[in-house]
């Protein structure tokens, strides 16, 4: 005889903007509004209880036909999600907006997080991980990522200034207090626009003017291509122009078990 299903027992937790949210425990209908904190949610065995994801949640192939696409990241499909009935909505502070974060969080609870470091990247997986319903694995796969970020040695050259662009019309860098940038450090490099904050745009002038060694085109959220390294080689004819693959530069969930192989590559 099959056994009913028990109750979601209530858990209140703190999430990374110091944001307390009371969370069905543990919760089985769960929307992502990140992809990478989606990648984290399958590889973490929850796939089945994933129900909605964004459009670009593109990892794992399955997710997007197993869930159903609740819009982008910016613009929430709201009756969707009405629909799929969440008992936990995860998101975060800079991929989502504000407002569509604030009207869904007066109806369901939304966990946020808010992460421009690898430690806060691990801390994110371990909670995510506890408040989902699988501590161990959460535990397991932060000390992982860990693990290889710290058998990543320091280079034996010189540290080697790189501009990161991550946009084209207008031409825009990932700076000061981003992801990228803490990962540009990790893997022995220094970033030519430190001195400017967040995703700054940048003219061909400054650039210039920058005189970075490297320079990286991101394959995501701009789809740079192997057609622009010769107009940023134009621009910077003393640089070395590659394509680099931005989401191990910038997703910061499971996807981090690749980044630090991939840098120790890049040098």
């Amino acid at each position: 005889m099959e056994l009913p299903s028990l109750p979601a027992l209530p858990l209140t937790v703190t999430d990374q903007m110091g944001r307390r949210v009371a969370v069905p425990f543990p919760p089985q209908r769960i929307v992502s509004l990140v992809p990478s904190q989606t990648e984290l949610l399958f590889d973490l065995g929850l796939g089945a209880r994933v129900v909605g994801v964004t459009k670009f949640c593109i990892h794992p192939a399955e997710a997007r036909t197993s869930a159903v696409v609740i819009g982008g990241t910016k613009n929430f499909d709201f009756e969707k999600i009405a629909e799929l009935k969440p008992d936990l909505i995860i998101g975060n502070k800079e991929e989502n907006y504000q407002a569509g974060i604030e009207q869904l969080a007066a109806t369901y609870p939304v966990w946020l997080s808010d992460i421009s470091t690898l430690p806060e990247a691990l801390d994110m997986i371990r909670r995510v991980g506890f408040i989902a319903g699988a501590k161990e694995g959460g535990e397991a796969l932060a000390a992982e990522i860990n693990a290889s970020f710290a058998a990543l040695a320091a280079p034996a050259v010189e540290v080697v200034p790189v501009a990161y662009f991550i946009w084209k019309k207008p031409y825009m860098v990932a700076a000061s207090g981003t992801f990228i940038d803490d990962m540009l450090h990790r893997a022995g490099l220094s970033n030519s626009f430190s001195a400017l904050q967040r995703y700054p745009e940048v003219t061909a002038e400054q650039l210039a003017a920058a005189a970075p060694q490297r320079i990286f085109l991101s394959s995501e959220p701009y789809p740079f291509g192997d057609k622009h390294v010769a107009e940023f080689q134009e621009m910077c004819p003393g640089a070395t122009v590659e394509i680099v693959d931005g989401e191990l530069f910038s997703w910061y969930g499971s996807r981090l078990r690749q980044s630090a192989a991939y840098f120790s590559r890049l040098r």
